[in-house]
């Protein structure tokens, strides 16, 4: 954050709306000067005085004497203001020209451009966001589906937040109570008492475990569920993949090895989204280009979190075959969902109706591409997965740096806790505990000693 000059008292301006034509586009100012360039920018009213008192006023915008633009202008007073300073938001029209004028402006009575994300991280310096919500804010922004923008609203709130800061203060506690010893030690007391600290050590691990064990389920709210549409060629897999969409997107062909790079759309169910990709099919290919495509299918299905693995009942001899090939397959961490296809076929509907496939493959799902029977209960199955998930969950860990963090805490306190039983040192405990508060820190970037000495100081009279 070094390269960020929030903190050095200048006021920055910028744009925070799409560049482009339009109706209406927003300029946004932050910092000591923000009134004085409202003032500036006044023109020839001698002696207005803007008022940051949270209400949008019409005014005028001059650039000398001449009138360049009418502007809804809206000032807010530091500290109850986004970025904690004084603001001010400036809705003029939308012509590039204005635009740039009134920037210009701004620049010349004192601001500077702001760097990108500037306002969010003045924010998180003045204390109005912690990290965690700050990230939420380019989340929320980026939103796409309403599983995304719940789980974005959700931390830009505080919940991400507010549970890691309850444990971690518990452990806050203990830590002080630890450094207290060190200070102690010539006079063999002891503060922390032990089995409360091992029991403690047992709950906040598996406070982060919980969240931890999220962290899949958040990644797909917020990205989407990656779906492959796998199986062996001619299986009806681009068929499906327009059926569900509802729209010719993918080239269907009875000719087999027709698909040889994925396609992908987007389809959402119950608020979630899921990232269909439809894939060449599995055969081994004499064709480079064909056995391209095929290696793509096994890379994207490695990585997906959600594999219907659709197949032409007409294609196999039992259903044990189907079963022995779906053991064969690999797919890392996704759930597989197998789908009889074609099943508008009267040979294959009473295959599949038969007392060994259901037996063998009780939740199997049969549909038709062509007609649209099954589909309904296609998407009862992805709905219902998104519940089996957690995706609906009150608190989701959905960044990568936040699933790191709360691993390299789990590590230190997997050691205290190992310490605890071989009688480790309280000087190495405490660094263990030292450790484990830095990297839960780092999540919401309240990190350093301040915390554990303010304990100390507040709670004990330590005299030193």
């Amino acid at each position: 954050m070094s390269k960020y000059r929030a903190s050095d008292g200048t006021t920055i301006v910028a744009m925070a709306t799409p560049q482009g034509s339009g109706a209406l586009a927003l300029i946004r100012i932050s910092g000591p000067a923000t009134a004085q360039i409202l003032g500036a920018l006044s023109g020839p009213l001698a002696g207005f005085v803007p008022v940051l008192d949270r209400r949008a006023r019409l005014c005028r915008l001059y650039e000398g004497q001449e009138l360049l633009d009418e502007a809804l202008v809206t000032g807010f007073a530091g500290p109850r203001s986004y970025t904690g300073e004084d603001v001010a938001e400036l809705g003029v029209h939308a012509s590039p020209y204005i635009v740039e004028r009134v920037l210009r402006l701004c620049l010349g009575a004192g601001a500077r451009l702001a760097e990108p994300g500037e306002f969010t991280l003045r924010a998180f310096l003045n204390g109005r966001l912690d990290l965690s919500q700050a990230e939420a804010v380019a989340d929320l922004i980026a939103a796409d589906s309403p599983a995304a923008h719940r789980l974005a609203i959700q931390q830009m709130r505080g919940g991400l937040s507010e549970r890691i800061g309850r444990f971690r203060a518990q452990l806050i506690e203990l830590a002080a109570l630890l450094e207290l010893e060190l200070d102690f030690s010539e006079e063999d007391v002891a503060f922390a008492d032990r089995t409360t600290l091992g029991a403690l050590l047992v709950d906040i691990r598996a406070e982060v475990a919980a969240l931890r064990a999220g962290y899949r389920a958040g990644q797909m709210a917020r990205e989407g569920v990656a779906t492959v549409i796998a199986g062996r060629p001619n299986a009806g897999k681009s068929t499906l993949l327009n059926a569900l969409l509802g729209e010719e997107k993918a080239i269907v062909s009875p000719i087999p090895g027709t698909t040889r790079d994925v396609v992908e759309d987007v389809l959402q169910i119950a608020g979630v989204k899921f990232r269909l990709l439809d894939t060449a099919g599995l055969r081994n290919s004499a064709d480079p280009i064909e056995q391209m495509g095929v290696d793509r299918t096994r890379d994207r299905m490695q990585r997906a979190a959600l594999v219907l693995y659709l197949f032409d009942p007409a294609q196999y001899q039992s259903p044990h075959e189907l079963r022995a090939e779906l053991d064969q397959l690999h797919t890392g961490d996704a759930v597989v969902m197998p789908v009889a296809g074609k099943y508008d076929v009267v040979e294959n509907r009473l295959r599949m109706d038969a007392p060994e496939w259901r037996f063998v493959l009780p939740n199997l799902l049969t549909l038709s591409g062509m007609t649209g029977e099954g589909l309904g209960e296609l998407r009862s199955a992805l709905r219902s997965m998104v519940d089996s998930l957690g995706l609906s969950s009150e608190v989701l860990v959905a960044q990568l740096r936040h699933d790191e963090l709360l691993g390299r805490a789990d590590a230190e306190l997997k050691q205290a806790e190992l310490g605890m039983a071989s009688g480790l040192p309280t000087e190495l405990l405490a660094a263990h505990l030292r450790g484990a508060l830095r990297h839960l820190g780092e999540i919401t970037g309240v990190v350093g000693a301040d915390d554990l000495l303010q304990t100390i100081f507040s709670r004990f009279c330590i005299g030193k």
